[in-house]
This record gives structure tokens, C-alpha cells and sequence, in this order.
């Protein structure tokens, strides 16, 4: 997995909506039906929940219910499928969501760029991803063009503040 801009061990253990709570872990990702459902039991369980989010859910509708989570996990069911990316730029920019965002699923090493320029600061490439190559995809572009969850200036901005400057 990639946190940050390195390659990291996962500390958190994604759990099934049938599944008991593990003794053992300490941060657990559970579905969003299941925390709508145990959110209680869940939250008194003094365990760190992270909640995974389907890509076609209306991240409007249920921030309230997830805002204070520590980590929103967020689905790529498939490659050609980037609703996800919108949901991440939605929750950074809009909605000002400051946990941690995971990207999970069908994710190859073309999408790690603009994952984070959208706002993911945690990446789970799908099993078979050279994690050396999806670590240098980050530094794939050195220039942004459009503004994003980031915070890079985009190549507008440094071009028009450099000619106010005269430089």
C-alpha cells in the first residue's frame, strides 16, 4: 500500500458485514450499511472504524453519518470506472473531509497520479502492481494544469503570479 508518498504496511483490517468484531485489531473498515446499522456498538467497541464507501454512493447524503470517521475508504470496482475520484475531490474540496482517504480496489498504476491530485493520501494497488512502479507513477508529472485537492499550483497560477512579479 502507499501512504504518503512511501510504501507502507496496512494497519487496518477491512471486516464483512457477517463478520464478528476481531479482539485483535485495532482500526477495522466496515461497509457503510454495517456502520449505518452498528454505528453504536461499533463506536463503543474502542476500536478506530473506518468506513468503505461504494463509488455510487451520493457522498452528500451520508457525510453527516461518516464525517468524523478517521478513514473513508473509497471503491474502484473497476478500472474504467473513476466515480471515486469525484467522490474524493467532493469530500476534499466541498465538504472539507480532513481524515484519511483510501483508494481500494481495481486500481492500476495509471490512476496513482491523479488519485492524489484528487485528494487520496492512501492507495491499495490491486494485487499484481509493481508497488515500486506505482510509488514513481506519483512523480509522473512535474506540472498541474487544472487546480485539485492537492494544493500544487496549477501552471496557471505560477505563470500569472510570476508575470505580476515581472520574473
Amino acid at each position: 500500500m502507499i501512504r504518503g508518498n512511501a510504501l507502507a504496511s496496512d494497519d487496518w483490517t477491512t471486516i464483512d458485514d457477517e463478520s464478528g468484531i476481531p479482539p485483535e485489531a485495532e482500526k477495522l473498515i466496515v461497509s457503510l450499511s454495517r456502520w449505518c446499522a452498528e454505528h453504536e456498538q461499533l463506536r463503543s467497541s474502542g476500536k478506530l472504524i473506518g468506513v468503505r464507501l461504494p463509488n455510487i454512493e451520493d457522498i452528500d447524503a451520508v457525510f453527516a453519518e461518516v464525517a468524523d470517521r478517521p478513514l473513508l475508504a473509497l471503491e474502484f470496482p473497476k478500472f474504467a470506472d473513476g466515480r471515486a475520484l469525484t467522490q474524493a475531490r467532493v469530500l476534499r474540496g466541498r465538504l472539507g473531509y480532513r481524515g484519511d482517504l483510501r483508494g481500494v480496489g481495481d486500481i492500476l498504476q495509471d490512476l496513482i497520479f491523479i488519485m492524489r491530485r484528487c485528494g487520496f493520501n492512501e492507495i491499495v494497488p490491486r494485487l499484481g502492481q509493481d508497488m515500486d512502479g506505482c510509488l514513481r507513477a506519483l512523480a509522473d508529472f512535474s506540472t498541474a494544469y487544472q487546480p485539485a485537492a492537492d494544493g500544487i499550483r496549477s501552471a496557471f497560477v505560477r505563470r500569472r503570479s510570476s508575470q505580476r512579479t515581472g520574473i
